[in-house]
């Protein structure tokens, strides 16, 4: 099934159940009012909101009405924890390889990991608003899952079993603050504003054989301003499984239900697919021609970031920003 939030009812949105062509949608308000509310009881409200779903897609939901993805907010308008990772080495790689530096042999065993801001998430739709070009402004696209309830300690096998919804996130990274930020010490602030993700999340099985080993196999396609920018393959060269991520979480402490785990930029060894940030475009430019090519963003430039299935169809819905300037 698909799941979204409306931009309405308060802070945490409106729950609804979204058509597997993302062309209408039904509120679930009678099974919980929000996305939350629902995870936080899920092995009681997934089934039910399956059925719903189910009815939705043979036509039969009472009060179903088409699908605006303006009036969406994000499907967790905010998150009691999201923690993001870097699990495409890859990536890691070739950024200290342009500044002369190694990858330490642990992060081929460890995850590298940071904990992010949860407090609130942009909607598909929402522009990305940064007080000054002049920080670097970036896109991440990236994959997630959202997990209920996890124990303390679970192994990975037993941390798959508690990943129940699956969606894209544009984090956003404001490049020209976080060196300054990680010389520090004490790792990101100020350079990781909020972040936007898809218009719904899936569970699963929505995603076939394209969900194996706890990976999402499928291309990652970006776009600016309207031309192709990248389409990494999120299954391709992934160090860590989402199930590992979600076990170093947990290592020391139980994640609550609605913690949002990041998979960090999709990147593979093979440049040809382009790139799923512009600090890895500028990387790659570095240490072919010696110097970057590709600005970061400005005001006015248009990201797109989706996921389609064989057929082409969009599996999570596309997020869809404009940069623009904060007005004080």
């Amino acid at each position: 099934m698909k799941l979204g939030s409306l931009k309405e009812g308060g802070r945490d949105g409106t729950l609804i159940v979204v058509s597997r062509d993302l062309s209408r949608a039904v509120k679930a308000g009678a099974i919980a009012p929000t996305l939350q509310a629902a995870l936080d009881d899920w092995s009681s409200a997934a089934p039910r909101l399956n059925a719903l779903s189910e009815q939705l897609d043979a036509g039969q939901a009472a009060e179903a009405f088409a699908l605006d993805m303006a009036a969406l907010a994000a499907p967790l308008p905010r998150a009691y924890e999201f923690v993001d990772g870097s699990a495409y080495l890859p990536h890691v790689e070739r950024v200290r390889r342009a500044r002369g530096a190694e990858v330490p042999a642990s992060f081929y065993t460890d995850p590298l990991m940071y904990q992010a801001t949860s407090a609130g998430f942009l909607g598909p739709r929402d522009p990305v608003v940064v007080p000054s070009e002049d920080f670097g402004i970036d896109l991440e696209a990236e994959v997630v899952v959202v997990t209920d309830d996890v124990p303390m300690a679970v192994t990975p096998a037993q941390a798959s079993e508690h990943i129940q919804l699956i969606g894209l996130i544009n984090d956003v990274s404001l490049r020209g603050l976080i060196p300054g930020e990680l010389a520090k010490g004490f790792g990101f602030l100020q350079s990781k504003p909020r972040s936007a993700l898809s218009p719904v999340l899936v569970t699963p099985d929505e995603l076939g054989e394209s969900w194996a080993d706890d990976k999402l196999h499928l291309p990652m396609r970006t776009w600016l301003n309207d031309q192709w920018f990248g389409e990494a393959e999120c299954g391709v060269d992934m160090q860590f499984s989402f199930a590992e991520l979600v076990a170093h979480v947990a290592k020391t402490r139980p994640l609550t239900a609605g913690t949002i785990v990041g998979s960090g930029t999709i990147a593979n060894q093979d440049t040809g697919k382009g790139a799923s940030c512009l600090a890895e475009q500028r990387t790659v430019e570095t240490l072919r021609d010696g110097k970057p090519s590709t600005p970061f963003l400005k005001f006015g430039d248009r990201l797109k970031i989706d996921v389609t299935d064989a057929a082409g169809a969009s599996i999570f819905g596309s997020i869809e920003q404009q940069v623009e300037p904060l007005k004080r």
